[in-house]
C-alpha cells in the first residue's frame, strides 16, 4: 500500500499525493511510519491565509494562483471548508472559484473538511502539509474556515500568515485583536473598491502605530480587489521576498504548539463522538456529564 508513494509524490505525482493524504486523513495502518520517512526540510513556502467569512479568502487564493503560475511557479493549495455536525463531509467542497486550476500541471488542490477540528484547520492539516512539502512545490496556500479569538492554529503551519478583512470588518477586528496581532504577518483589505475602504485602511493603520508603540512587530497592509486581481502583484513580491526565519523564538513556539498538536491526536485516538453519542443513548440515567467524561 505504502510501497513507492513517497518517491512518486517526490516527482510530484497527482495520483500519489492524493492517495497518501486520504490514507493518512484516514489514519489507515502504517500511516505513522510513513509520516517518520518524510525528509521535512523543503524549500516549499508556507501560505497561511485566514479571515472572517465572507472577506474572500477562496477569491484571493484564485487570484494568487493566477499571479504564481504566471511566474511558473509550482503551487499546492489546501483548502479548508466548514463540515457537516452529521456527516462530516465539507459543506463548500466543489471551491467553484478555483475549478480552473483542477487540471492544470502547475497546481495542485485538495479540499478538506475541517470535521469539528479548532482553529479553522483539518485534524490531519499537520501532516497532509508536511506531504505536500514533500513534493517540494514552489508554494503551498493553505486557505482555513476563518478566524477567532481561538483560531490561531494557522500560524504555528504557515510561513507567513495573511489575515484577510474587507472594509466592514470593524466589529471582527475589535473581537480578536489581541490574536490577530500575534497571528499576522500581512493584513490584506480586501473589496477594497468598496466606499469605506480608505477610512477602513486608515484605522487599522492607526492601530499598527498602536501596536508598534507597544513593542510590536510592524505589519504591512495590502489592499486588493481580488475579483479582478488588482493589488495582488504587489501582495506576491513582498511573500517572494519574505524572509523566513527558522530558529526565532516564536519559531520554536510554534514548533512546541504542533508537538503538542500531534501528542494531542495521540491521546485522543480511538475516542469518536458517534461512540459518545451511542454511549449517552445507552445511558437512559444520565444524571451528570463529569461523572460520564470521567468513566471514559
Amino acid at each position: 500500500m505504502w510501497e513507492g508513494l513517497l518517491e512518486k509524490i517526490r516527482q510530484r505525482d497527482v495520483k500519489a499525493l492524493s492517495r497518501s493524504i486520504s490514507l493518512i486523513e484516514n489514519e489507515i495502518e502504517g500511516s505513522e511510519q510513513f509520516l517518520q520517512t518524510l525528509n521535512l526540510n523543503s524549500p516549499s513556502k508556507i501560505m497561511g491565509i485566514t479571515g472572517p467569512p465572507g472577506a474572500g479568502k477562496s477569491t484571493l487564493t484564485d487570484a494568487l494562483i493566477s499571479k504564481l503560475v504566471e511566474d511558473n511557479k509550482t503551487v499546492a493549495v489546501m483548502c479548508i471548508d466548514p463540515s457537516s455536525p452529521f456527516h462530516l463531509g465539507a459543506l463548500l467542497g466543489d471551491r467553484i472559484r478555483m475549478n480552473r486550476w483542477h487540471n492544470h500541471p502547475l497546481v495542485y488542490i485538495r479540499s478538506l473538511a475541517s470535521r469539528g477540528a479548532m482553529g479553522g484547520l483539518n485534524s490531519k492539516a499537520i501532516e497532509i502539509t508536511d506531504i505536500l512539502k514533500e513534493a517540494s512545490f514552489d508554494y503551498i496556500i493553505i486557505e482555513t474556515v476563518g478566524v477567532g479569538q481561538s483560531e490561531i492554529e494557522i500560524a504555528g503551519l504557515a510561513d507567513i500568515t495573511m489575515v484577510v478583512l474587507v472594509p466592514e470588518s470593524g466589529d471582527e477586528i475589535q473581537a480578536m485583536k489581541a490574536g490577530l496581532f500575534e497571528i499576522a504577518d500581512v493584513f490584506i483589505v480586501n473589496k477594497s473598491d468598496r466606499p469605506e475602504a480608505d477610512l477602513f485602511y486608515n484605522n487599522l493603520k492607526k492601530m499598527m502605530i498602536n501596536a508598534e508603540f507597544h513593542n510590536k512587530k510592524e505589519i504591512p497592509i495590502f489592499k486588493t480587489v481580488a475579483t479582478n486581481e488588482d493589488g495582488i502583484d504587489l501582495l506576491c513580491q513582498y511573500v517572494s521576498q519574505y524572509q523566513i526565519h527558522q530558529h526565532t523564538e516564536k519559531k520554536l513556539r510554534l514548533l512546541a504548539e504542533k508537538a503538542y498538536l500531534l501528542i494531542q491526536q495521540k491521546r485522543m485516538k480511538g475516542i469518536s463522538k458517534e461512540e459518545l453519542m451511542q454511549s449517552l443513548i445507552k445511558d437512559n440515567k444520565l444524571t451528570n456529564l463529569y461523572k460520564f467524561v470521567d468513566n471514559i
